[in-house]
């Protein structure tokens, strides 16, 4: 099944994956730095935007496979995007050309923690089924992990939340039954056989996710890390133009080894 996507930009292929409660028009403030450089795919995740609702991990990444193109391509991935990204580029190493994970993880490793946290998602996805979107997407950003987000500029928090409420309560439950840290299996052993170049980002302010990067540099081969200053979970929102010039520069300079 293919999945709904934003497309925009011309250049070499770049793949976009949002995070949870997004679209792939999350990235639609960076098609000025990127769209000269970059011809942007941004598929609407299962359960969110215009997809349909998701139904497996498994799924989820024969889902992508359908709607990406068939050419190798640059792949970047933001929290739940990035941790789709990351099985993504384990999968089909040989469709990726680059890979930028930005606060991403690959999983939760305890067994018991894994389904207490599968628990945590079934109910908020409850949740969200119970109360609405409205009032899910309003708890959702007070998530203190989103803190950052309080200090966006006036017109990119109104897009930010526009988009939210364009999520449907059951798309979103789906999201979290199927694509959340509990359902994903996971992937810290597989890490040493990723050999495409790979990025992690993630902002100093984000304690959490830092570690994680610092953790995930340590076992892939010839990662580069960057923690940039300043930002929390979203710096592809928070700094954007920090972000865009990370990952072009990051994704140009493996383009340039490569060939």
């Amino acid at each position: 099944m293919t999945l709904s996507a934003t497309t925009w930009g011309a250049g070499l292929p770049l793949v976009l994956l949002h995070g949870f409660n997004g679209a792939g028009s999350a990235f639609d403030h960076l098609r000025e730095p990127l769209g000269a450089r970059f011809r942007a795919t941004a598929p609407d995740l299962p359960g969110h935007g215009n997809s349909a609702e998701a139904t497996g991990w498994e799924e989820a990444l024969e889902d992508l496979r359908d709607t990406l193109p068939r050419e190798p391509f640059f792949l970047a991935g933001y929290s739940m995007g990035a941790r789709v990204a990351l099985a993504f580029a384990l999968r089909h190493p040989g469709s990726v050309r680059a890979l930028a994970l930005e606060s991403g993880s690959p999983g939760i490793e305890d067994p018991e923690g894994r389904e207490l946290r599968r628990s945590e998602d079934a109910r908020l996805g409850a949740l969200a089924l119970r109360e609405g979107v409205a009032a899910f997407a309003a708890r959702w950003e007070e998530h203190p992990t989103l803190a950052g987000l309080r200090e966006l500029p006036a017109p990119l928090a109104a897009a930010l939340r526009e988009r939210r409420l364009r999520n449907s309560a059951a798309g979103l439950a789906s999201a979290l039954r199927h694509l959340g840290a509990g359902a994903q299996p996971p992937l810290w052993n597989e890490l040493p056989r990723l050999h495409v170049p790979t990025l992690l980002l993630a902002g100093e302010r984000d304690a959490k996710f830092s570690d994680i990067a610092r953790r995930m540099a340590g076992r892939i081969p010839g990662a580069h890390l960057l923690l940039l200053p300043g930002c929390g979970h979203s710096p592809h929102l928070e700094s954007p133009a920090r972000y865009a010039e990370a990952i072009a520069g990051f994704f140009t300079e493996a383009e340039g080894e490569r060939t």
